[in-house]
């Protein structure tokens, strides 16, 4: 198995990219051709929390990402808040109405049960438990089922050790550009943290294990051109590894600041809000990051681009604030 251990997903994006470039095997897909690494590979996120990733060429969408985080928490699975963010959402809908393999959905309500709550109420009574699994794959329906979603990421384990949470997320498919460095981590490093303030812990190491760790080919060679040659590697890293993080002025925002039951009201609250609506939450995290991002979204699809770009730095959390400007900006130019 390899290993990938990095300091946040901006390091750990450049290092998968290097190794799929120097190991890996051609392996036919339904939705067209890959290159695969011929070992599961694990990526270890040293800090999870620095989530947002900067990397031009890849133009992550970090509205979207966030967004869509928020939306999982609460269990959703219709597209009547995503698809604000993304329209291409409808594109994995079987009834353009609802996501089949939504994580969120799956973590709340597929099973009959709130497995967060009941992972949450483990750790508090014995935070030693090796026995907190939340479950996304469900093989009695799953398994052979004709459709445009089922989940890639099918089960996380957490476990407290050293007064941190621990979290391992077991992964049998991970498009490498779009999902293990893009989305991927800001979904699951903010299930990471929501879980850790449930219980009162820090944030621990976040490790994520993919079974199919690819890039598709067409993409990769598109995308990526100047990463073919002998020697690219290190030119690439010096030309566009943007690592924002290695500023110590930029440090991830404290999502949550009230205890769970406020939150979770404030997260419904939020989720139903218009852009520039009522801006009064409990928690700072919904005031200062959460507001000015869905108000630079709506100015941004407005047209009102210079707007957009003083809104999105209203944002209190440097890293979402800079690589919203930036996303924006280049669309702009």
């Amino acid at each position: 198995m390899q290993v990938i251990n990095c300091q946040n997903v901006n390091d750990g994006f450049i290092k998968a990219l290097d190794l799929i470039k120097n190991n890996h095997v051609v392996i036919g897909s339904r939705v067209g051709e890959t290159l695969e690494c011929p070992t599961p590979v694990t990526t270890v996120y040293n800090n999870p929390t620095e989530r947002v990733l900067f990397e031009e060429i890849r133009d992550a969408n970090p509205f979207f990402h966030f967004m869509e985080s928020l939306w999982m928490l609460e269990g959703r699975n219709d597209l009547a808040f995503v698809r604000r963010y993304n329209k291409r959402m409808e594109e994995y809908s079987d009834d353009g109405e609802t996501l089949w393999g939504a994580y969120g959905y799956r973590w709340i309500k597929h099973f009959g049960k709130n497995q967060l709550d009941l992972i949450v109420s483990e750790l508090r009574s014995n935070p030693n438990s090796r026995r907190c699994v939340l479950q996304m794959w469900d093989a009695s329906q799953d398994l052979g089922r004709d459709c445009k979603d089922v989940p890639c990421n099918t089960a996380i384990y957490f476990k407290v050790r050293d007064g941190k949470l621990n979290m391992t997320v077991s992964n049998r498919s991970n498009d490498v550009i779009w999902g293990t460095f893009g989305a991927n981590v800001v979904h699951m490093s903010i299930l990471q943290e929501y879980v850790a303030s449930a219980i009162g812990v820090e944030v621990g190491k976040y490790y994520q294990i993919s079974d199919s760790f690819h890039v598709y080919t067409n993409i990769f060679n598109d995308m990526y051109q100047d990463l073919q040659s002998e020697d690219a590697f290190d030119f690439y890293s010096m030309k566009h590894y943007n690592n924002p993080y290695n500023n110590q002025a930029l440090k991830p925002y404290k999502m949550i600041s009230t205890d769970i039951p406020t939150w979770t009201a404030d997260l419904h609250k939020f989720l139903n809000r218009v852009a520039f609506g009522d801006k009064f939450f409990d928690d700072p995290f919904f005031t200062k990051v959460a507001c000015p991002l869905q108000d630079a979204w709506y100015l941004y699809k407005q047209k009102e681009y210079d707007f957009s770009l003083h809104e999105v730095q209203c944002c209190e959390a440097g890293d979402w604030a800079l690589a919203g400007f930036d996303w924006i900006n280049r669309r702009i130019k």
